[in-house]
């Protein structure tokens, strides 16, 4: 993960954290990894996690409290110079009986070619919405917002 492009495709192919999948992708992350998550809604999470095991942690103790649930998309992918990533996720859980889909900001820091660092920060007001509403999977954001990345990409 070195270039722009490079960083967007590995957070576009980056398999749900629940997936057994996703631990292919320790080697990806810095022993030091930090994730950081903002969310009064959830209080009991709002903390910092530490290392890989920590960010699993982390959704093993959101999977407890929505039920198993939670389920995230990815609608865009924002490059920022080669140490930036933003993401727009499009979490989506049953939390204290609602089943509901907001948008989060993840940002991602890159440093020397591993994920050094992220912060998860959720929609709480205006952006949750009920999840009736038509769901799109991740393949079919991507697929319909395939000429925004390249043009995110090539600024």
């Amino acid at each position: 993960m070195n270039t722009p492009e490079a960083n967007v495709e590995f957070f576009r192919n980056l398999p749900a954290p629940t997936s057994p999948d996703i631990e292919l992708l320790r080697p990806r992350f810095a022993d030091d990894f930090k994730w950081h998550y903002f969310n009064d809604g959830i209080p009991e999470l709002n903390k910092a996690y530490h290392g890989f095991d920590g960010w699993m942690q982390f959704f093993m103790d959101l999977a407890k409290i929505t039920g198993g649930t939670f389920n995230v998309g990815l609608k865009t992918i924002y490059p920022i110079g080669t140490e930036l990533v933003v993401v727009h996720a499009l979490p989506n859980m049953t939390l204290d009986g609602l089943s509901l889909e907001t948008d989060a900001a993840v940002v991602w820091r890159i440093v020397d070619g591993k994920v050094a660092e992220a912060w998860d920060i959720p929609g709480l007001n205006s952006a949750i919405r009920p999840q009736a509403m038509q769901k799109m999977t991740t393949e079919e954001l991507v697929k319909a917002d395939k000429a925004r990345f390249k043009k995110v990409v090539a600024i």
